[in-house]
């Protein structure tokens, strides 16, 4: 129990200041969620022009800083990259669109699930089917390449990036876009917000607390470590949505959520193929990045502009369900990722890489 005692601590945290950032003003259920807080700073950014989810979400800047300060401070830090950026871009472009259409990535769907909303149970489904089917991929050899070691001045970039978004937080210049109404609109303290996503940060960093992995993990290497940190989530959210009285079990109803189960249920297939391909969920390639990997990074750099492209294009879904565009870009998207699966592992890139349980799911070593 000793040896998973930091991936506990870490779900539990996180679940408990979940339910905490909703009380102090975060929509309902949605205290943390690295694609939906992607998706509302990239709005913040003016990148796309949907008036109710435009905000600088601050738990998305401590989460970074905090692994990044970490990172440095246990010498773990070191500047990454060159394993097949393109399509890492890619496939985060496209698992944006399917965790926008389900509405939230895989931290959100637990808690979601934790919050009493039984949509998420259905998109934890396709989630664990999307692992599934990535898994048996990595089974027949796919692999991004092996990621080297490159100059340091690669890997401040993105922590610079941050320390742009934390600079436009506390200054708010006019050219900075913020919600009136909507999701946009509801969010907790300022300094609340990085106050908890620094500690977010900081345990994700030394536990590599990832969804995808842990679920990835149990298949293909029968390890379970990485999973007890997401039901610790689970558990430390729904108490805390029992004690506060925001626990409410049902479909209809539910904060920032659809009952289109077929577009949850794809939605969330698409984003954990995609999770896996990649190496790990929006939460692992956050701290990654936040660690100098640079693979990472352009994976996040793929997911706002998904998130981008998704508001821009009206694909993303909203509490009356999934427009027809939406619907049919989950389908492409599936039928890319699923291509781009069978493609990689005909036509080898880089060499064999090793999977990395101990280090999270990054799904590559330096060589």
């Amino acid at each position: 129990m000793q040896k998973h005692a930091l991936i506990i601590l870490s779900g539990l945290t996180l679940g408990a200041l979940a339910v905490f950032l909703v009380l102090m003003g975060n929509p309902g259920n949605y205290g943390v969620c690295i694609a939906c807080m992607l998706r509302d700073i990239t709005g913040a950014l003016g990148l796309h022009r949907a008036p109710v989810v435009q905000y600088l979400r601050p738990e998305i800047i401590g989460l970074s800083l905090g692994a990044t300060l970490t990172a440095l401070a246990t010498r773990e830090f070191r500047t990454t990259g060159g394993s097949s950026p393109l399509i890492r871009f890619s496939l985060g472009f496209v698992g944006m669109i399917g965790m926008l259409v389900f509405l939230g990535c895989p931290v959100r769907t637990v808690l979601r699930l934790a919050g009493g909303d039984l949509n998420a149970g259905v998109g934890l489904v396709g989630l664990i089917i999307g692992i599934v089917t990535g898994t048996m991929f990595l089974k027949k050899g796919f692999s991004l390449g092996r990621a080297t070691k490159i100059s340091p001045a690669n890997g401040i970039i993105f922590p610079l990036f941050i320390l742009g978004l934390l600079a436009a937080a506390l200054i708010t210049p006019s050219f900075i876009f913020a919600s009136k109404t909507g999701p946009g609109s509801l969010h907790a303290p300022l300094f609340l917000s990085l106050g908890a996503g620094a500690v977010i940060g900081v345990l994700a960093q030394r536990s590599r607390l990832c969804m995808a992995g842990g679920i990835r993990d149990a298949i293909f290497f029968k390890d379970y470590h990485l999973l007890y940190g997401f039901l610790a989530v689970f558990i430390a959210a729904l108490a805390g949505n029992l004690l506060v009285g925001t626990f409410k079990l049902g479909f209809v109803g539910q904060p920032l959520a659809h009952t289109d189960g077929l577009w949850n249920f794809l939605g969330m297939l698409l984003a954990g193929l995609t999770a896996v391909l990649l190496g790990g969920c929006p939460l692992r390639q956050l701290v990654a990045a936040s660690e100098g990997n640079t693979d990472a990074a352009v994976t996040v750099l793929g997911l706002i502009a998904g998130a981008a492209f998704a508001h821009n294009f009206g694909l993303a879904a909203g509490p009356k369900g999934v427009p027809p565009a939406g619907q049919v870009a989950v389908i492409l998207g599936l039928l890319f990722t699923l291509g781009m699966g069978i493609a990689v592992c005909k036509f080898k890139v880089g060499g064999e890489v090793k999977n990395e349980k101990s280090r999270g799911c990054q799904g590559t070593v330096v060589s």
